[in-house]
């Protein structure tokens, strides 16, 4: 895709650094080949730094950090043996396929495209994008459901509004990945990094305690902001740089959005009945206090809880079986075999997905073995420590600090469990609280989501995109998504700076001052 010299797109100096980055990031090679040549130098580098002695301490260990030589023999030999099981143990492999055999069904039996057009025919058209936004922040409630549900919905649900479908897939990638710190509803996460930031901050204090919300207040007033300059961005930059770029031919074949038929409607309300059933059911097990799908300790959101271990298999229920009982009412499946043929026809999209995911598992589990992203963390952290900057202006370091980290390190725990227990203490001898920290970092984390192709989800929004733009390629997803990456980074971190100066809490028993006062 190219958008240069194209009458009715900007071309003012935004559009042509974004021409610029999508020109030399479409010259790359093809992500699988990417991630081939990255994980190779990821072995040379090993070898080169093995053998350096670094001051730094790792925090998970206490001893100081060591680069693992990944092309010693023992090491070539466990990379081999472990292969098709690294393959076989990418998370986002078995979350993505399992979804999409639900989603096969729902929506090649017409299920989703008759929800669209009932969807549609009730959502005003300028507030598409907000609303797109600010689903595709609340779906982080259901861990990963977003990247497999909400970003391919939203380009179809645009290409039906008679939008281009990329813009909606940036407003979904945008909210999806880049808000990721941002929701009103209380998720998983929130306990994940309560527990890090916990044992961080007791290392100064032993006796200390965090409350699992100490951000909540915040992500939900992040949420807001988050809606609203995703809307601008979306709106004002994303959708005049792409409206003249020609989507595929083929998309002529895509559903129509037409208006509902009585009997679709009567079978999607059939449908949706079931799957509401379906959900109150598993609200009417889940309620006890000694429910099966509660953790040990009670939770329904902690990650541990088997409630949240289910969420992808039910997500291939709750789009399995009201497609297939939608297929059948309207009859677009006569047999159980048009059913299979649709879960068959979803997993051949997939093809190219699962080529680039063996190459991405190799690349991470490499990376992670090396210990070089927690090498460039840890050492990251100490620079920022030893420069003594004003309080304000550390944090704001520390989300920049974290937003660099995060191109190299993906996963958000595994980040907190490097630089927490550095930030932390720091920070505390600061003045400065762990909930306000954790805050922090939380932007950082997100801000720059969107433009690494080392996120494990960042091909497959790379194959969602070239449904509508076959060329679309690692440097036009890119180019979409720096303008909201920047914008985040900044505004978020002014918003964070603001909400401090105003003293509004940040959350359940938080404060922004160590300690804390009474």
């Amino acid at each position: 895709m190219n958008n240069n010299n194209q009458a009715g797109v900007p071309s003012g100096p935004i559009a042509r650094f974004l021409n610029f980055v999508e020109r030399i990031g479409n010259k790359l090679p093809d992500p699988a080949i990417i991630f081939l040549f990255a994980m190779l130098l990821i072995w040379v580098c090993s070898w080169w730094l093995s053998g350096v002695s670094f001051e730094a301490i790792d925090p998970r260990t206490g001893q100081a950090i060591v680069v693992n030589n990944l092309l010693e023999g023992d090491s070539l030999a466990s990379f081999l043996s472990s292969m098709v099981k690294t393959f076989t143990g990418f998370a986002p492999l078995g979350v993505v396929l399992v979804a999409m055999l639900g989603v096969g069904v729902a929506e090649h039996s017409g299920y989703i495209n008759t929800g669209l057009k009932l969807m549609l025919k009730v959502t005003p058209k300028q507030l598409l994008t907000p609303s797109v936004i600010l689903v595709a922040i609340v779906s982080h409630t259901a861990t990963d459901a977003g990247y497999v549900l909400v970003i391919p919905l939203a380009g179809v649900i645009f290409f039906a509004a008679g939008r281009h479908p990329l813009v909606g897939i940036a407003a979904a990638f945008a909210g999806v990945s880049g808000g990721f710190g941002a929701n009103f509803i209380p998720s998983g996460i929130d306990p994940l990094l309560q527990s890090f930031t916990q044992s961080a901050a007791q290392i100064i204090n032993p006796d200390m305690s965090i409350n699992p919300l100490n951000n909540w207040a915040f992500t939900s007033a992040s949420s807001l902001f988050i809606v609203l300059l995703g809307w601008y961005i979306t709106d004002k930059i994303i959708e005049p740089r792409l409206k003249n770029t020609p989507l595929n031919e083929d998309t002529q074949n895509l559903p129509a959005f037409d208006e509902a038929k009585s009997d679709e409607r009567r079978a999607f309300f059939i449908a949706s009945s079931v799957m509401i059933a379906g959900l109150v059911l598993l609200a009417f097990v889940s309620a006890p206090a000694d429910s099966a799908m509660r953790s040990a300790d009670g939770s329904l959101t902690n990650f541990r809880s088997p409630l949240m271990q289910s969420i992808v298999p039910l997500i291939f229920l709750l789009f399995w079986i009201p497609g297939a009982v939608y297929g059948f009412t309207v009859g677009t499946f006569k047999t159980s075999k048009d059913m299979i043929d649709a879960m068959s026809t979803a997993m051949s999209g997939m093809a190219y997905y699962i080529v680039m995911a063996f190459f991405c598992a190799l690349f991470i589990a490499a990376f992670s073995k090396s210990n070089l992203g927690a090498l460039m963390a840890i050492e990251g952290a100490q620079l920022l420590k030893a420069m003594e900057l004003p309080s304000a202006v550390t944090v704001v370091g520390i989300i920049f600090l974290t937003g660099f980290v995060n191109l190299f390190v993906g996963s958000s725990s595994a980040k907190w469990a490097l630089l927490g227990p550095i930030f932390v203490p720091m920070l505390m001898q600061l003045g400065i609280s762990p909930d306000l920290t954790q805050a922090a970092y939380r932007i950082g984390d997100s801000s720059s989501n969107i433009i690494t192709p080392l996120m494990p989800y960042f091909p497959l929004v790379v194959v969602y995109c070239q449904k509508y733009v076959k060329d679309t390629g690692i440097g036009t997803l890119i180019a979409l998504m720096i303008p909201y990456s920047i914008a985040f980074m900044i505004g978020w971190s002014i918003f964070l700076l603001g909400y401090w100066a105003l003293g509004i809490p940040l959350g359940l028993d938080a404060s922004y001052v160590y300690p804390a006062l009474p």
